[in-house]
């Protein structure tokens, strides 16, 4: 049996196969899966499993270098937001970019995966770039 939290056999296999600059989308309920990119749909109902709770599961196994939002995230101010602020002061997901919604959709087309949450919030999305842990 595994330590950490994170049990969920497909993301584990995902999160173990990543490289360096690979990108993985933990995304809400709403967010759009481009075509050719695979998909682990988690998402129960709304708000199950939430957005916040992913990510946290999902960084206990994954070395982030960088992330990336929407920017329009800084106007809605989803309650996760301010997980996402705690999560980068911390240094856990590295440096923050921000792009347009649009732009983000288009950058979600060059993931390994996107991870459907039961998010029903605007605009929780987030790209997370992999880091190496040496």
């Amino acid at each position: 049996m595994k330590k950490t939290p994170l049990l969920n056999i497909a993301l584990s296999r995902l999160i173990a196969s990543l490289g360096h600059g690979d990108m993985l989308v933990i995304g809400d309920a709403g967010l759009p899966v481009p075509p050719g990119v695979e998909l682990i749909d988690l998402a129960l109902t709304q708000g199950i499993p939430d957005f916040v709770s992913t990510l946290r599961t999902v960084l206990s196994e994954m070395q982030v270098e960088s992330h990336v939002l929407a920017e329009e995230i800084l106007l809605k101010r989803p309650p996760a937001l301010e997980h996402l602020d705690a999560l980068n002061v911390q240094g856990a997901m590295g440096q923050r970019r921000l792009l347009s919604h649009e732009e983000f959709k288009v950058l979600s087309r060059s993931a390994r995966a996107v991870v459907r949450t039961g998010e029903c919030q605007p605009y929780c999305n987030v790209v997370l770039v992999a880091g190496v842990t040496f």
